[in-house]
């Protein structure tokens, strides 16, 4: 299983960056009959041979075995703003995983028992920031994989953010401040511009001071260059993810 699920990963980072097995097999100065097994999962594999297909492949050997094993649940948390896209890439980067997909604000208004609004305006913010590290611990604990929607800002706080960074696999799914707002408004949440007149100027601001924050996170993902499936696909290459389509 652990060589068959290496080889699926080989395979889907040769296709993302648009190489034959011929192609890889040459430049990484191996047998093609040699990758067609790699990428199969079997045989023996030569810990060196492995290491020079992975270096054309600006592939990390850590990053190949991050997460294999039954012991390593696959965690996921994606962070950026609103309209970023998280709900929907997340609900579909979890089919596709075979995880289950959470949205960390819903388990903060579980806690709460009310609404956000709501607890902004009654317990304030500093209140909200307990609740949200009360809640992402809770849902770390649970032990499972599952990939998690993040409220826009949470890297904000510094003990929610170091423990996200450290147990997750973090994806700052990026946008232009217009799209941000655009897609905000699509969805019939026309908050954003009530009583501001200038929303988009606001909404740069708020994105320019987060930057360098949500910038930590391991993998970025311009949700307006791509699609949502190309998006999910970009993630799971990337961070090197087990599909449950296989």
């Amino acid at each position: 299983m652990l060589l068959h699920d290496l080889g699926q990963r080989l395979r889907a980072r040769r296709v993302h960056r648009g190489l034959t097995q011929a192609e890889l097999a040459q430049e990484a100065s191996v047998s093609k009959r040699f990758l067609v097994q790699l990428e199969g999962g079997q045989g023996n594999i030569s810990v060196q041979r492995l290491a020079d297909v992975c270096g054309v492949l600006a592939l990390p050997l850590d990053q190949l075995f991050r997460g294999l094993g039954p012991a390593t649940p696959q965690l996921v948390a994606l962070v950026g703003l609103r309209g970023a896209g998280k709900s929907t890439v997340g609900a579909e980067l979890a089919a596709r995983l075979g995880l289950p997909f959470v949205e960390l604000d819903r388990r903060v208004e579980e806690r709460a028992g009310m609404t956000l609004a709501e607890l902004f305006e009654l317990r304030g913010e500093g209140h909200y920031r307990q609740l949200e590290l009360d809640a992402l611990q809770a849902l770390l604990d649970e032990g499972h994989g599952c990939v998690v929607a993040t409220g826009g800002s949470l890297p904000t706080s510094a003990p929610a953010w170091r423990l996200l960074r450290e147990s997750c696999r973090t994806v700052w799914l990026t946008a232009s401040p217009g799209s941000h707002l655009a897609r905000v408004r699509g969805q019939g949440d026309l908050r954003p511009m009530r009583g501001r007149p200038d929303a988009l100027g606001e909404l740069q601001a708020i994105l320019a001071e987060r930057e360098p924050l949500y910038g930590q996170a391991e993998l970025h993902v311009d949700t307006d260059s791509q699609t949502v499936e190309i998006a999910i696909d970009t993630v799971i290459t990337e961070l090197g993810l087990v599909s449950a389509q296989g």
